[in-house]
């Protein structure tokens, strides 16, 4: 069954779901369930990016009152899409690629207005992981003015292996963090790239830190040591832009 047109739940319905090809943002499993109807959607589920949560028998019944038998899928608001579909077709097109990355956000909200920004800018994609991430929901989708309806988003299961294919695909990978090497400007955007941003917290993880071509920090000039990580995102974007629009008047 499903309620407000986001939620299915019931492993029967769930299956159903994932035979007819819909796009499920996530699944919220019972942590000891069991049976044959549990064994056959976890074989669906194996060789997808499909993040399961394993989760306690509370929190299910928190989120519905109705006949769960512990399973609860998230329909996705979009259908996700693949790095590696989209930079052949985007070098087939002609362009110059330019994608951002999103290595371990987890606000709904800064990723929208992320999103609004990179629409605005006219980002070729978003690039966020299958785990431990946001991922696009109604606040997200509010947040971004819409703009998650017309960008795409590749969700991928693992960002390190996605940094090198774009590297094989000559992109040019440039990290923002505390541990930049010079100020942002100094980077350059002008080839096909993808700007990394990590969490607030964390920043972007090692493994992808070591990836990238250039690490480039933002100036923080008062006593607070960072910036909202949709501001920073936003300033690495036009910084971009201006420099690919003046290669291109150039």
């Amino acid at each position: 069954m499903t309620e407000k047109n986001e939620m299915i739940f019931g492993l029967r319905a769930v299956l159903e779901a994932l035979e007819a090809g819909k796009e499920i943002d996530k699944i919220l499993v019972k942590k000891d369930l069991q049976g044959d109807l549990a064994k056959e959607l976890f074989a669906a589920l194996k060789g997808t990016d499909i993040p399961v949560q394993r989760v306690p028998i509370e929190r299910l019944n928190r989120i519905t009152r109705k006949n769960h038998q512990g399973v609860i899928a998230y329909i996705s608001a979009i259908t996700y899409q693949k790095a590696e579909d989209l930079v052949p077709l985007i070098y087939e097109a002609g362009k110059n690629p330019f994608f951002l990355m999103l290595d371990g956000i987890t606000d709904v909200r800064n990723f929208g207005a992320i999103a609004r920004t990179c629409e605005c800018a006219a980002v070729d994609a978003i690039i966020i992981p299958a785990t431990h991430s946001v991922s696009v929901n109604a606040d997200a989708i509010k947040t971004s003015a819409g703009a998650l309806h017309k960008i795409p988003v590749c969700r991928e299961r693992n960002l390190t292996d996605t940094l090198r294919y774009l590297k094989e695909s000559g992109f040019r990978l440039i990290a923002a963090t505390e541990k930049g090497d010079y100020d942002y400007t100094k980077a350059d955007y002008k080839g096909p790239v993808c700007i990394i941003m990590g969490a607030e917290d964390k920043g972007v993880s090692y493994d992808n830190l070591a990836l990238c071509d250039e690490w480039v920090r933002i100036p923080m000039l008062g006593t607070i040591e960072s910036l909202n990580v949709s501001v920073a995102a936003g300033i690495l974007i036009y910084e971009a832009i201006k420099q690919r629009m003046t290669e291109q008047e150039a």
